[in-house]
């Protein structure tokens, strides 16, 4: 974990680029109190440690099947494919998905132990979190630490998406959401060390997969109330799935949400601890 000093810091979006529905601005001054933070997402083989040691059964794998981006189904799966998202009908559902097999049956993480778990709910990250003598972070903790003491920033790095034309982070290429323009035509997970690390050593803070919150979703930390139309827990950071034509929260003062019950083979977490002063 990065030990992070905490302060008072700018949270939110100061460039109106976010989601009016998403609660994101206005960008407003919030103090956070000393604590530290996992420098990357919990990868598979952190979790797969976790699931030995505990027995613990996810919620995917009690309920039965997961969401699995159209593109990531395992070829041997595509029998086990119950139906799509109305309004997202690249989001398939598969029987037998789970962080184990991310793509479905067929598919496995022995190749994966360095990428960050997916498939995982929010009950899920708190049990985790609970057997590691942590827990998830706030929202505020989580945007504070994703900025790495830069103020105002729209990325971990600066305000230029790709500095120098340097890729900074996972997210798509291509025609989103039927051509990866990767080689190979390549799209999901990469290790949760890829790319350069922020001001305070914390790697992906932007795009890879989504980052469960301790927070309920509701109007931004310290910003004036808002109507909701849904509500869930708040989930942070983008994914290898957002594209500028799409969906642009791999922005740091970006939000989303999900269902506490839901998992997706885009959504993982890390974790965080109280500092005590002077220890």
């Amino acid at each position: 974990m990065a030990e992070l000093p905490g302060g008072t810091f700018r949270m939110g979006d100061a460039f109106g680029e976010g989601y009016p529905a998403d609660g994101e601005g206005p960008a407003r001054e919030i103090t956070v109190a000393p604590f530290a933070i996992d420098v990357t997402a919990v990868t598979n083989a952190d979790f797969a440690a976790f699931a030995e040691a505990t027995g613990h059964i996810t919620d995917a794998e009690r309920f039965g099947s997961s969401f699995v981006f159209h593109l990531l189904v395992h070829h041997e799966a595509r029998a086990h494919v119950l139906g799509s998202v109305a309004q997202a009908p690249w989001w398939l559902g598969v029987a037998g998905a789970s962080w184990r097999a991310p793509g479905g049956p067929g598919s496995d993480v022995e190749d994966r132990a360095d990428h960050p778990v997916v498939h995982v709910s929010h009950a899920d990250a708190m049990a985790y979190c609970a057997w590691a003598g942590a827990r998830l972070p706030t929202e505020a903790e989580w945007e504070y630490a994703a900025r790495g003491g830069l103020e105002g920033a729209r990325y971990p790095w600066g305000d230029e998406f790709t500095p120098a034309g340097r890729e900074m982070c996972n997210t798509w290429l291509g025609e989103f959401p039927h051509r990866s323009d990767r080689p190979g035509g390549r799209t999901g997970t990469v290790p949760v060390t890829a790319y350069e690390p922020n001001g305070f050593g914390l790697y992906n803070t932007s795009g890879n997969v989504w980052e469960w919150c301790a927070d309920p979703f509701g109007p931004g930390v310290g910003a004036p109330p808002a109507p909701f139309r849904q509500r869930g827990k708040v989930i942070r950071g983008g994914s290898y799935l957002c594209h500028a034509s799409y969906c642009n929260r791999y922005r740091v003062a970006a939000r989303s949400h999900n269902t506490p019950d839901s998992s997706t083979g885009h959504g993982g977490f890390r974790c965080a601890r109280d500092l005590v002063p002077g220890r």
